[in-house]
């Protein structure tokens, strides 16, 4: 991701300021449960239908002309996006009447920004995913459809995995059915700790990490001591499994509780293991580090499983989120959902919805998880001999699939892009530059609240519904 976009502060009164003031009424009269506007849900629902806003490029092969072509902005690279274009191919080939294309537009990060520009022009994709709840600041806005009126018998909120459908709904709607799902894990090199005699599953604890430590450290990387862990600029998403881990929690339904007391006790421990201990450091890109083994372990999410396996020239093994001093803490849900984009025509969105159907088909679920990492989220797909196969030949697949149990929804401040941004830099001062841990602390507090005032009231109606 490039530094100015992992900069992207995107708050709700940013947003709608940046798409004016019919936006932000718009907005106002959908929170207020006013009236749908004309052609809306024919459940009584918001409106599905957005005037003046009409269809991004997109082109067309020879081979689908005259079909309804559908646009989805991914925020995929590499192996990941090579298994969304699998997938497509699969959906365009099944049937003579949609043509479904892919479009890359690097992170999530990436995605939030031109999308926000896309919504300015009035010109947009017909799909999108946004990580998490971060998808709330565009339904805010008042840009994404109701799902609810394709949901039947065969195609339902009830054949995901429950513990990540209630991340897609607002206000008694869905806007989000779950696809590239995923939960934070521990990555460790097995070979490197068989050299060091320790073993071959990893830690289970932060205290019990710390005590494997010295016997990395000593080993040999390329003229180097080996670094027992490599952290990054951009840890927020494993830092709510530490802060619970460690007792507390950034945010309440009312308030923010970064300054309570555990989240300052968990980022002394790690500057302790950082820079008195020197088992760590913050590296430009962690997982690079570690698939060239220049660290001995990393955070990752099941979604680098794939890529990480293919680029790693040693076995790779997988533990659940590191406790504080007990193991198996709550972790928060990752990935994103799909969410269809409010535009000019029903045609395009009842297109979406037919391939959001083709996706929770529990082989294409399957066929997802093991081409990526990602969650098979589809529970149908477990069973099928697709994932069967992948997790009785690596058990990495297994690791992701049973930590599932204590995967839950992020804390309320956690569900918005500028409270991300803070939380990541204030990891990144203790991490990289050991700062003071009080004042850090202190200083993302107050940014914090700043935020939480803003989305209050949204807050309040999400949980609520």
């Amino acid at each position: 991701m490039s530094s100015n976009l992992s900069q992207l502060v995107l708050d709700r009164r940013t947003l709608l300021a940046l798409l004016g003031a019919g936006g932000a009424a718009a907005t106002l009269a959908a929170c207020a449960g006013g009236a749908p506007a004309a052609g809306g849900s024919s459940s009584g629902g918001s409106s599905n239908l957005r005037s003046g806003f009409s269809q991004a490029p997109v082109k067309v092969p020879s081979q689908y002309a005259g079909r309804t072509a559908i646009l989805f902005w991914a925020p995929f690279t590499g192996v990941n996006f090579e298994a969304v274009q699998a997938l497509f191919t699969a959906f365009n080939e099944s049937q003579d009447e949609i043509y479904a294309a892919a479009e890359s537009q690097g992170s999530y990060a990436d995605l939030n920004q031109k999308y926000t520009a896309a919504l300015q022009a009035r010109q947009v994709p017909d799909i999108v995913c946004f990580p998490e709840r971060q998808w709330l600041q565009f339904w805010q806005a008042d840009s994404l459809a109701p799902l609810d009126r394709y949901f039947d018998d065969e195609w339902s909120l009830d054949v995901y995995m429950q513990n990540y459908v209630g991340e897609g709904t607002a206000g008694g709607e869905t806007f989000v059915v779950p696809f590239a799902r995923s939960t934070p894990l521990f990555y460790f090199n097995k070979d490197r700790f068989r050299e060091a005699g320790l073993p071959e599953t990893g830690p289970t604890t932060w205290t019990e990490f710390a005590e494997m430590s010295p016997a990395l450290l000593a080993l040999d990387a390329g003229g180097q001591s080996l670094k027992p862990m490599a952290f990054s600029a951009e840890d927020a998403w494993f830092g709510q499994s530490h802060i619970w881990a460690w007792g507390g929690r950034w945010s309440t339904d009312t308030e923010v509780t970064a300054d309570a007391g555990p989240a300052a006790e968990w980022l002394q421990w790690k500057k302790d293991f950082i820079h008195r201990d020197g088992f760590g450091y913050m590296a430009k890109a962690a997982m690079t580090d570690f698939q060239t083994g220049v660290a001995a372990a990393t955070h990752g999410s099941t979604a680098s499983l794939r890529g990480a396996t293919e680029a790693a020239e040693f076995e790779i093994g997988t533990a659940f989120m590191l406790g504080h001093d007990a193991p198996g803490p709550k972790v928060p849900t990752g990935g994103s959902g799909l969410s269809i984009v409010k535009a000019e025509s029903q045609e395009r969105q009842d297109a979406c919805a037919e391939l959001f159907r083709f996706l929770a088909e529990p082989e294409n679920s399957a066929q997802w998880h093991a081409s990526t990492g990602y969650l098979p989220i589809v529970t149908a797909a477990q069973e099928t001999q697709t994932v069967k196969d992948l997790v009785a030949a690596d058990a990495n697949f297994g690791t992701a699939l049973k930590q599932v149990a204590n995967a839950q929804t992020a804390d309320p401040i956690g569900w918005y892009q500028s409270a991300v941004t803070e939380i990541n830099a204030a990891m990144a001062q203790v991490y990289g530059d050991g700062a003071d841990v009080a004042s850090v602390v202190s200083s993302l507090q107050g940014k914090l609240e700043g935020i939480f005032d803003q989305n209050a009231e949204s807050i309040a109606k999400v949980l609520a519904s």
